[in-house]
C-alpha cells in the first residue's frame, strides 16, 4: 500500500490500533491496598482472560485492519453483503461496547481496561466519522513538488538544450500540440534529415482552380499544455469509451499526467502507462 494514499482517518486508526494492541499486555485489575500487598498480588492481562482480548481487543485491532484493507482495494469486496470497511467499522464498535461493559462491570479497573478502552473509542469513532468527515479524509502525507527531470544521458545540473527546461515526461518540456514549431531545432524534419542550404527560389506557381476548391482547412491549433496533477482523494479513472467502469485508481499523494481535455473532464495517464477519464476534477493539485 503507498503511504500517500492514506488518510488522516486512517493515521488514527492506525494509532489507536497500537494503543490498544499495547493495553491488551497491561494488567485489567486495580490495586488500592499497600503497596508490599499489591507487589504480591499477581498481575492479569487481558490474553489470559481468552473471551477479553480475543473477544474485545483483538477485535477491535481486526477491524481497523479491515478499514484500511478496505479503502486502499481499487474494487470493494462484500462479505455477506456488507462490504469490508462496513465489518470493520462493526467490530471497533463491538470491542468499544464490550470493553466499556468491562469497565461497568469491574470493581477495580486496571490500566489496560482503561487505556483499552479510550482506544476503542477512538478507533470506532475514527471507523465511523472517517468518510463522513472532511478533515479525516484529507491526506496524512502531503504530495511532493514535481521534480524536473534532465533530458536523458545528462547530468543534474548541466543546461539542457535551448528553450527545454525538462526531460522526457515533465509538461513543460513539450509544445501544445499544432503550435508552431521551430525549425532550427530540427522540428518538422524527418529522422535521418540533414541541414542543407536553402535552395534558389523560383517563381511561385499558381495552384489550379479545383485543387484550392479541394483542398481541406488545416484543423485548428489545439492550446491545451499536458500538466501534472494530484488529486485530494482517490478518484476513479473510467476507460475512454465512454463506460463506466472503471479501470485504475487515482491515489493521493502520487503525481498523475494530464495529457488531454475533454469538456470538463481530462484525460490522464497512471504511471504503468494506462489512459483514462477522469470526470470529477473539484480539488485537483497542479504541479
Amino acid at each position: 500500500m503507498n503511504i500517500r494514499s492514506l488518510t488522516r482517518g486512517d493515521g488514527v486508526l492506525i494509532g489507536a490500533a497500537v494503543v490498544l494492541f499495547i493495553a491488551s499486555f497491561l494488567d485489567i485489575s486495580g490495586c488500592d491496598a499497600a503497596p508490599a500487598i499489591c507487589d504480591q498480588v499477581p498481575t492479569t492481562n487481558s490474553w489470559e482472560i481468552s473471551y477479553l482480548g480475543w473477544g474485545s481487543f483483538f477485535l477491535g485491532i481486526a477491524g481497523a485492519a479491515l478499514v484500511i484493507v478496505s479503502r486502499g482495494l481499487p474494487q470493494q469486496r462484500k462479505v455477506a453483503g456488507l462490504e469490508l470497511g462496513q465489518v470493520g467499522a462493526a467490530f471497533t464498535v463491538a470491542a468499544a461496547w464490550t470493553l466499556l461493559m468491562w469497565i461497568f462491570e469491574s470493581e477495580n479497573s486496571g490500566a489496560g481496561l482503561v487505556l483499552g478502552l479510550i482506544a476503542s473509542l477512538v478507533l470506532a469513532g475514527a471507523a465511523v466519522a472517517g468518510p463522513m468527515v472532511p478533515a479525516l479524509q484529507a491526506p496524512l502525507v502531503g504530495a511532493p513538488k514535481p521534480q524536473t527531470p534532465q533530458p536523458y544521458g545528462m547530468q543534474p545540473g548541466q543546461p539542457g538544450p535551448q528553450g527545454v527546461p525538462g526531460g522526457y515526461g515533465y509538461p513543460g518540456a513539450q509544445q501544445p500540440f499544432g503550435g508552431p514549431q521551430d525549425p532550427s531545432q530540427g522540428a518538422g524534419q524527418p529522422f535521418g534529415a540533414q541541414a542543407a542550404a536553402a535552395p534558389q527560389p523560383q517563381a511561385p506557381q499558381q495552384p489550379e482552380p479545383q485543387a484550392q476548391a479541394q483542398a481541406p482547412q488545416a484543423p485548428a491549433a489545439a492550446d491545451f499544455t499536458p500538466f501534472w496533477f494530484a488529486v485530494p482523494v482517490g478518484r476513479a479513472l473510467y476507460a475512454e469509451d465512454g463506460s463506466q467502469a472503471p479501470i485504475a485508481e487515482l491515489a493521493p499523494g502520487t503525481w498523475y499526467l494530464a495529457v488531454e481535455q475533454r469538456g470538463s473532464t481530462l484525460v490522464a495517464q497512471t504511471q504503468d502507462g494506462r489512459r483514462g477519464v477522469l470526470q470529477d476534477t473539484t480539488g485537483i493539485q497542479r504541479g
